[in-house]
């Protein structure tokens, strides 16, 4: 249970939105129920991540799921990385990869590229962050500068989703098997 309860009643707005995503995941996600306390809140994430959904991506699924993944596993969320590994496993990300995110360095299952995107993850959700210019030159060359600046919004986004998640205490809801979502060791990078 969150640390802070769903607003009771609901507007009918929150209802609306609790309907469509029931739809969309099979649940009502109760970050958004928890959010609609304060409308402000509800309505800019709601907005973010509805653009987020539609707007044409540069970087390939793959990679905007794990970095996506990598950065919940850092901040050990345990509502992110449950979500998230859904979304992966939808879209194609075995449960193996999933798993070895945590030790993403030193695994056969990712691609260089896949690393040096990790391992920019893990730079820039560090406190203070610390992304050398060097990591994004060698990015800027492997995925364009449009690319670099999704990888960088995404990494600053999950990390805004999981913090507040966090913060809020909104559990996992089990999207996914407890196997795979369960919040693993983070190894230092």
């Amino acid at each position: 249970m969150a640390r802070i309860a769903p607003p009771a009643p609901q507007r009918v707005s929150t209802r609306l939105v609790a309907a469509a995503t029931r739809r969309m995941f099979g649940r009502t996600m109760e970050p958004g129920l928890v959010t609609a306390h304060h409308r402000g809140v509800f309505w800019s994430q709601l907005l973010g991540e509805s653009v987020l959904m539609t707007a044409r991506h540069h970087l390939p699924d793959r990679l905007r799921d794990l970095v996506q993944h990598r950065v919940a596993v850092v901040v050990g969320c345990p509502w992110c990385i449950d979500f998230g590994a859904m979304l992966a496993l939808r879209g194609g990300v075995s449960a193996q990869d999933l798993l070895a995110v945590p030790d993403y360095a030193s695994s056969p299952l990712f691609t260089d590229a896949e690393k040096r995107a990790l391992a920019f993850a893990d730079a820039a959700t560090a406190t203070p962050p610390q992304v050398t210019d060097a990591q994004v030159a060698r990015l800027r060359d492997e995925l364009g500068d449009a690319g670099v600046v999704e990888l960088a919004h995404l990494v600053a986004l999950e990390n805004q989703r999981s913090r507040l998640n966090h913060a809020l205490g909104i559990p996992a809801q089990g999207f996914t098997d407890a196997d795979v979502c369960a919040l693993p060791g983070v190894t230092a990078h």
